[in-house]
């Protein structure tokens, strides 16, 4: 085995992560409907999505629902017009609204995920210094899974909610053994070296809730709160044997711990509306502040050791290291507004195709990026078109609906120029600019 402890201590940031900062549904919705109407939805929503954006909708469903579908999204980001290399998110989507009673109150669970097709989860190693477009780069690699219960003890009030899951991996490494030097014209190595990497699929919950108010026939107002929720990934490393240099065998020791917020997701408090003015057409009004002040660098912070038994009067060893310093990143808080407007074109008794658009404004919450931090965002345009058939009562077998939803979603993000206090700094001045597409598909079948 080829190896040297410099090679080998070096191979471990490979193991470090790079993070993952909120859900998939945070970023591109979760369902069609949803989605193409921009996620404002608080108010209304009554399918497998409100376990995501207002749990007490579950209790307002007519009946037993099942949906799944599926959604692509792709990056188009770029710094000083050169493409940053985000990777797409694709996957599936699904969930269920199972509604009943406890006595005279009606009753609801619910469940919906986000399944992605690539991987489970992913870590990345960088450093601060490095820019990356921290909201999208590894943002939405994660499993996505959401379950709650609502009840509806009024006619104009519905409480609902539950828990969310995030997934992601933990690990550690070890190489214990024989680490031979090679000596004189002798150029291959000799090494006997063992190697042991533990890692494995953990899980972070966070509590979310909801409510849904009817003061009036045609209006509803809904309020929703979501926990935050910090996914720490600890990676231990450890490299321990003997270093045979030929004259003498040196006992050594080296570790590593690192530790890194590898997925943050911020409080979130909605404040939302659903007017209908007539039976065919609803308007939707969301307000979502999001508590980005509180978001922890996704840096690792680690610290190494060395401890090698030399005898006195070979070699002096530098000391070890000193714990990395993470900038504090400065993120502000932000308040998010969402429009959605959808309108049911009754085709025939049976038949309906609804029309949908939707219309989101996010201002970054990364402050000027003039120092030594390079955390890449800019403002996001987001705007969505959906439609989709809904069959009333198809057959004999399913006295309900049939529903498929299709949407689209392009997000805008306008230039934004970052010049640096530091005129020789290791990255320079850059422009960020780019574009996300979103589209996706969502079939769902209702017994009432």
């Amino acid at each position: 085995m080829r190896a040297s402890w410099p090679v080998l201590a070096f191979a471990l940031a490979g193991v470090l992560p790079r993070a993952a900062l909120a859900s998939p549904a945070d970023t591109f919705g979760l369902g069609s409907r949803s989605t193409a109407l921009g996620g404002a939805v608080s108010a209304d929503v009554r399918d497998f999505s409100a376990n995501y954006y207002n749990p007490s909708g579950l209790a307002l469903a007519r009946g037993l629902d099942l949906s799944a579908g599926y959604y692509y999204a792709d990056h188009a980001l770029e710094m000083n017009g050169k493409d940053s290399q985000v990777d797409p998110v694709r996957g599936i989507v699904g969930g269920l609204v199972a509604p009943g009673s406890i006595g005279f109150l009606p009753f609801a669970f619910g469940i919906a995920t986000f399944l992605p097709d690539d991987r489970l989860s992913r870590a990345r190693a960088s450093r601060q210094e490095d820019p990356r477009w921290v909201l999208y780069d590894n943002r939405t690699q994660l499993i996505f899974i959401s379950a709650n219960i609502a009840i509806r003890p009024f006619e104009w009030l519905a409480v609902g909610g539950g828990l969310t899951y995030l997934a992601a991996t933990r690990g550690a490494f070890g190489i214990t053994g024989t680490a031979v030097l090679p000596a004189g014209d002798k150029t291959e190595y000799d090494s006997q070296l063992r190697h042991e990497v533990d890692a494995d699929l953990t899980t972070e919950r966070y509590p979310e809730f909801g409510l849904t108010l009817r003061p009036h026939e045609r209006l509803d107002i809904g309020l929703v709160y979501r926990h935050e929720a910090q996914i720490q990934l600890d990676v231990d490393a450890e490299l321990s044997g003997t270093v045979d240099a030929t004259l003498i065998k040196v006992p050594a020791r080296y570790t590593l711990d690192s530790n890194t917020v590898n997925a943050f997701i911020p409080r979130q408090v909605v404040l939302g509306a659903s007017y209908r003015p007539v039976d065919e057409l609803s308007i939707g009004l969301d307000l979502t502040w999001v508590d980005w002040s509180s978001f922890q660098s996704p840096v690792s912070r680690s610290r190494t050791t060395l401890e090698v038994n030399v005898p006195p009067g070979i070699i002096e060893l530098p000391p070890n290291p000193k714990p990395s310093q993470v900038e504090d990143p400065g993120f502000e808080d932000r308040i998010v507004p969402r429009l959605g407007v959808e309108y049911r074109l009754r085709v025939a008794p049976d038949l309906e195709l609804p029309l949908r658009a939707g219309y989101v404004y996010e201002h970054t919450p990364i402050p000027p990026q003039t120092g030594v931090t390079n955390y890449v965002d800019t403002d996001r345009h987001v705007l969505s078109l959906g439609t989709g058939v809904v069959l009333h009562e198809p057959g004999a077998l399913l006295p309900g609906a049939l529903r498929f939803d299709l949407h689209a979603q392009l997000s805008l993000l306008p230039t934004r120029v970052t010049l640096k206090d530091n005129p020789a700094d290791y990255v320079g001045d850059y422009r960020a600019r780019g574009t996300i597409f979103n589209a996706g598909a969502t079939l769902s079948v209702g017994f009432e």
